[in-house]
């Protein structure tokens, strides 16, 4: 015999089962690229490997490594960190800061025609700051500089992942 408690979270169990599958949730899968295949230009931008790796695991495009070959190249050309001051406290130290990370990138052919224009992308991040844990707020702003460039990377992946098919030259 069921208590009946036993099943009442079966019930429960059975109609969170369902609520979930009929709102539309499901796992992410792999990223579906409108390209087949890229190249990544980013001398000097840290979220390339980044980039690189998430490519690889998380889509089928194929990283080439030269733009000649590419059907598509994306550039990295600017990767930026900023730190301001966001408050102070009733002594006049700093109580809190606001990371800024800056990525910028275009998207062309591979024969160097412009598909998408340069554009950048910009995570923000508060922290309080204390002088007595200078130590561990230095490991929380390089966490926190990590996380937005982590940030960046998937925001750049489905914007990519978004964007229309290549045009095609014309044949004159």
């Amino acid at each position: 015999m069921w208590s009946y408690d036993a099943m009442n979270r079966r019930i429960l169990f059975i109609l969170l089962v369902l609520l979930l599958g009929g709102c539309g949730f499901q796992l992410r899968g792999s990223a579906i690229m409108p390209f087949e295949s890229l190249f990544i230009e980013s001398a000097g931008v840290s979220a390339g490997t980044e980039l690189h790796r998430a490519l690889r695991e998380g889509s089928e495009v194929r990283l080439l490594a030269s733009p000649p070959e590419a059907e598509t190249v994306l550039q990295l050309f600017g990767e930026q960190r900023e730190k301001r001051i966001l408050s102070l406290n009733t002594s006049g130290k700093v109580s809190e800061y606001m990371l800024l990370y800056r990525l910028s990138f275009r998207l062309r052919d591979g024969k160097g025609v412009e598909w998408a224009p340069a554009q950048t992308l910009e995570l923000r991040r508060d922290y309080t700051f204390s002088d007595a844990q200078v130590l561990a707020k230095e490991q929380e702003e390089l966490l926190l500089y990590r996380e937005m460039q982590t940030d960046a990377v998937r925001q750049l992946m489905r914007r990519l992942s978004a964007m229309k098919q290549l045009p095609i030259p014309d044949a004159d």
